[in-house]
């Protein structure tokens, strides 16, 4: 039975153009629900373009002076000073400055604990929704507030590259905490999947394995230290703790915004005479080089949020949808990679580029550990006759990343 497009999407997508072109559809109690076009999309065509109910910077990335708005996540340095930062070149020039949309005269700060917002309006919808609660005022870098006390602790034990945030959970609390219609805010949050195992696979979520229970148990007296609510005291005891931090691991979505991607973008749109053009690419081929020997390829403001319409889709080996975020923001665009029938299933994929070229043994462990299922898509269906072997190179990779995951929660 497919489910209407209600008040729950109203929040973060226009209702109309999303009820004319999807359907969120209960399939069965493995996979629970998908999302299906009600309409022909052609490849390249925006399928939605839809806003979290709640988004964090990671916590190591803004202690890696990456900064992005406090709401929105949208990257506050210019592109130029995020190139000479990037860099390590406080001498650089970027060609075509006026290709920067960023606008720092528009930037504000919280008036108690300064932290940062690209505008007054991310300012005041932050303050609104749930940055009363977790504002700490002049305690902001006062290493004993409680809420610091959980930062540190989470920092301590997830190192880059992170994948869930504990800071996700505490704007969900606050979130409820502030709302006038709490229950309203509560069942928006039920609507994500919150398994903490699957049992009909035996499939536990890598992150709350037997040897994180000290480390959760910690975290979990952390949480509750800094922002228990007795309206959501189920959120608070162990099980509830460990339910929140798997609906937060398996439904978070990546968001990433660049100043200097964005600036690179409108570079490659430029009409420009052969020799200009070249001249250009020269220089940005050579400033790329410049960052990967001064900085690696970790480029970008880099954070994690929950979106509901997006949460529904399935993974496929072989997705015929993408997300992206163009407008160097929250705000998430789906777009499809090839021609959608109606009542045809929109799957994205879990799995990064490289991920996705593994061998369907590698997939499979990757799915397993995070998204706690088998995939049996087309793409999987058609290696089950491959052994179930792994490359020396994935062996390689995989080994160090379990050697990590013995005393840290850190990503695959």
């Amino acid at each position: 039975m497919a489910a209407p497009v209600d008040d729950m999407f109203s929040f973060c997508v226009d209702p109309g153009k999303v009820s004319s072109s999807v359907e969120v559809r209960f399939i069965d109690n493995i996979k629970g629900k998908g999302l299906f076009s009600k309409r022909s999309i052609k490849k390249g065509d925006t399928i939605f373009i839809e806003r979290p109910l709640v988004s964090a910077q990671f916590l190591w990335n803004a202690v890696y002076k990456y900064k992005a708005c406090e709401y929105c996540l949208r990257a506050l340095e210019t592109a130029e000073d995020n190139a000479r930062r990037l860099s390590g070149n406080p001498e650089l020039s970027l060609p075509h400055p006026e290709l920067c949309h960023v606008r720092p005269d528009l930037h504000q700060p919280c008036p108690q604990c300064q932290v940062m917002y690209c505008s007054s309006e991310c300012r005041q919808a932050a303050a609104d929704q749930y940055h009363r609660v977790l504002c700490l005022g002049p305690s902001e870098e006062h290493p004993d507030h409680p809420i610091n006390k959980l930062k540190d602790t989470w920092r301590s034990m997830h190192y880059p590259p992170e994948t869930a945030s504990v800071m996700l959970m505490a704007r969900m609390v606050a979130m409820v905490k502030q709302a006038k219609d709490k229950a309203q805010w509560q069942k928006l949050f039920s609507h994500f999947c919150n398994r903490t195992a699957n049992e009909e696979e035996e499939i536990a979520h890598k992150l709350l394995g037997e040897q994180f229970k000290g480390q959760l148990a910690l975290l979990n007296s952390l949480f509750t230290a800094a922002l228990y609510d007795e309206h959501l005291s189920r959120w608070f005891v162990p099980e509830g703790f460990r339910s929140l931090f798997a609906l937060v691991g398996t439904n978070g979505q990546g968001i990433g915004t660049s100043s200097l991607s964005q600036w690179v973008h409108a570079c490659d749109a430029l009409e420009l005479p052969a020799q200009q053009r070249e001249q250009l690419d020269s220089f940005i081929d050579q400033l790329y080089k410049d960052i990967e020997k001064e900085t690696g390829e970790f480029l970008n403001c880099e954070g994690s949020g929950l979106f509901l319409l997006q949460s529904s889709c399935n993974h496929s080996c072989m997705p015929n949808a993408e997300v992206s975020f163009p407008k160097n923001n929250f705000l998430l665009h789906l777009s499809a990679l090839s021609d959608i029938n109606p009542g045809e299933e929109i799957c994205i994929s879990y799995l990064d580029c490289c991920q996705r070229d593994r061998s369907r043994h590698s997939r499979h462990k990757i799915l397993r550990a995070n998204y706690l299922f088998v995939c049996s898509c087309p793409k999987c269906i058609s290696q089950m006759d491959e052994l179930d072997v792994t490359s020396e190179e994935e062996e390689e990779e995989e080994g160090e990343a379990e050697g990590e995951t013995e005393d840290e929660m850190t990503d695959v």
